[in-house]
C-alpha cells in the first residue's frame, strides 16, 4: 500500500472546507483505481490534514493531481497556500 498525507496551514474556513471535501472531492477519489481510504482532519489552528491510502503509488499519484485541480477550482480561497506533501510506501498497518 502506498499513503499520501496533505498539511494545508491558515485554512480560512475549515468548516467549509470540510463540506466541499466530504461532499464533491470524496466522491472524486472513490474512482480512482486502488482507492482504500481517505480521512480529512480538522486539527485546529487554521490546520487541516488530508491522508489518502492507495493500493499502490499510481493510485496516490492521481490523487494528488485530483486534490491539486480540485483545490485549485474549489478550495482555493479557503486554502491560501500550498500543502506540504508526504508520501510513501505504507511499512506498517493495523
Amino acid at each position: 500500500m502506498y499513503a499520501v498525507v496533505r498539511r494545508y496551514e491558515e485554512v480560512t474556513d475549515p468548516a467549509e472546507a470540510g463540506r466541499r471535501v466530504n461532499e464533491e472531492f470524496v466522491p472524486l477519489l472513490r474512482q480512482v483505481p486502488g482507492f482504500v481510504a481517505y480521512y480529512w482532519v480538522d486539527a485546529g489552528g487554521g490546520v487541516m490534514v488530508s491522508t489518502g491510502v492507495f493500493q499502490d503509488r499510481s493510485g496516490a499519484e492521481a490523487s494528488t493531481a485530483r486534490a491539486k485541480d480540485f483545490v485549485r477550482d474549489r478550495l482555493a480561497e479557503l486554502l491560501p497556500n500550498p500543502p506540504q506533501v508526504t508520501a510513501g510506501e505504507v511499512v506498517a498497518h493495523s
